[in-house]
């Protein structure tokens, strides 16, 4: 069996807030607004994950109203989802994501982003690619009001299912 899904999330940028994507910490004069730690690439990676399981979104597993999910590591809650994805009998096959953000510059940080990433995934670094854009200065990515990001990822059945 063979499942793909997709994933979207956005956060505002503000001030008094660390900037954390995909569980690295960058450094910027802005973080992103959130319940959690806001960390928009693995929020849509988490969404992407449970499109493919069938199962809802990130707020339906771990909503904004729980104090539990109060400045939680983002990865925290991936690890979770993962654990899902194998209780269901599948794996992680590949993983494409998409940053978009005016400031700052991501490309420095893209390496260390898949290789978070890669370990709470249970996968090869090369099963990940991450690319940062820009939206050349339109809309609230281009204004700097805040960062989106998007992400595909392909679920296939364990050899054991």
């Amino acid at each position: 069996m063979f499942r793909i899904g997709f994933g979207y999330d956005v956060h505002r940028l503000v001030e008094g807030r660390s900037l954390i994507i995909g569980g690295v910490k960058i450094s910027h004069d802005l973080g992103l607004m959130g319940h959690s730690d806001a960390d928009v690439l693995t929020h849509a990676i988490i969404d992407a994950i449970l499109g493919a399981l069938a199962m809802g979104d990130i707020g339906r597993h771990f909503p904004d109203s729980d104090p539990a999910n109060k400045d939680i590591d983002s990865l925290l809650m991936l690890k979770k989802v993962m654990a899902w994805v194998k209780q269901d009998g599948f794996r992680v096959y590949n993983l494409d994501t998409t940053i978009v953000a005016e400031k700052p510059k991501l490309a420095p940080s893209l390496l260390a982003m898949r290789e978070r990433l890669a370990e709470v995934l249970g996968i090869r670094i090369d099963q990940i690619n991450i690319k940062a854009t820009t939206s050349e200065g339109l809309g609230f990515c281009g204004l700097q009001e805040g960062m989106e990001a998007h992400a595909v990822v392909s679920l296939i059945a364990t050899s054991s299912s």
